[in-house]
């Protein structure tokens, strides 16, 4: 009875890859920092609580967007010594602080909605604050679709986290919009940290799912269940021979990595490079099915 490991060589370029991946990161950082700066002035100009709400959200999203940067170079290494697997996981760590940093923009947007319920204070120039902080909601909404749809297309769960961490700031910006126009239309002051404090809430729901799926990513889950369905069909491919079988089926993710494990059973008469050519079958219908997953097949003789 003998492991035989099977390498994959994947027709993704990683470094290309990895320095698209990057620019995205980039992307997300620039329009961070614009967002911070937009919203600094309308919340200085309005002394909105909900604009200066809105503007710490984005301070937020900037330290993210660094973090992720960080997790994308650190996840991009090979293995090493100290990491036979690489360090994919690092990207679940990404995902996890910023989830963490949301809950502490929602603390502090949830505590000054109250604070500015129990002592209201008065509102300047909503006009000015709504077109800048209107501008600021639409960089921020492109960016976040982009990176969510660059994220799933490369499997990157740093890039997807970042992007709905830009969309739920585009929700906060929404909700800021319509309570500073409801107040500059009625004069109603007490909307503006009625508003804050739900969306206080909102966004804690959101950092909660961040949170939740990099502590499942870092437990080993599988992979998700269409690619698990397609690894299944990939392997049927190969079970020709009555006398051949695949069981025992594993996966796992690790970032953008995909790793597959199965039990090859084989009659105890074929020879080992009989036995090793039947797993480079599974191996090359795999990666066929699901490119750049690395696949580990353990050799079994039937009847034991």
């Amino acid at each position: 009875m003998h492991d035989v490991p099977q390498a994959t060589d994947s027709p993704i370029d990683p470094s290309a890859n990895q320095r698209l991946l990057e620019r995205f990161i980039w992307l997300s950082i620039a329009t961070a920092v614009a967002t911070v700066v937009i919203k600094g002035i309308a919340a200085y100009i309005s002394n909105s609580i909900g604009l200066w709400s809105d503007a710490m959200e984005s301070t937020v999203n900037l330290v993210a967007a660094l973090v992720a940067l960080w997790a994308l170079r650190l996840s991009a290494k090979p293995a090493d010594h100290n990491h036979d697997f690489g360090h994919g996981k690092a990207e679940y760590m990404s995902a996890a602080v910023e989830g963490s940093l949301i809950f502490v923009a929602a603390a502090v947007i949830i505590y000054s909605a109250v604070q500015r319920l129990l002592v209201p204070a008065e509102l300047a120039q909503l006009d000015v604050g709504l077109i800048l902080s209107a501008v600021a909601t639409v960089l921020n909404l492109g960016t976040g679709l982009l990176l969510v749809r660059a994220g799933r297309t490369h499997r990157s769960i740093t890039l997807e986290a970042d992007g709905k961490h830009l969309l739920t700031d585009v929700w906060t910006s929404v909700g800021v919009l319509i309570a500073m126009g409801l107040v500059f239309l009625t004069g109603w002051k007490v909307l503006d940290p009625i508003i804050a404090l739900l969306m206080g809430l909102n966004i804690l729901f959101t950092g909660y799912r961040l949170v939740r799926r990099s502590v499942v990513g870092l437990l080993d889950g599988t992979l998700p269940p269409e690619e698990v369905a397609t690894v299944s069909t990939a392997l049927q491919s190969v079970c020709e021979d009555p006398r051949v079988e695949i069981t025992n089926v594993r996966t796992r993710e690790s970032g953008r990595q995909r790793f597959v494990y199965a039990t090859l059973t084989v009659p105890g008469s074929w020879t080992v490079k009989r036995s090793h050519d039947m797993a480079d079958d599974v191996e090359v219908a795999i990666d066929s099915a699901l490119p750049g997953t690395t696949t580990f097949v353990h050799i079994e003789p039937a009847g034991e």
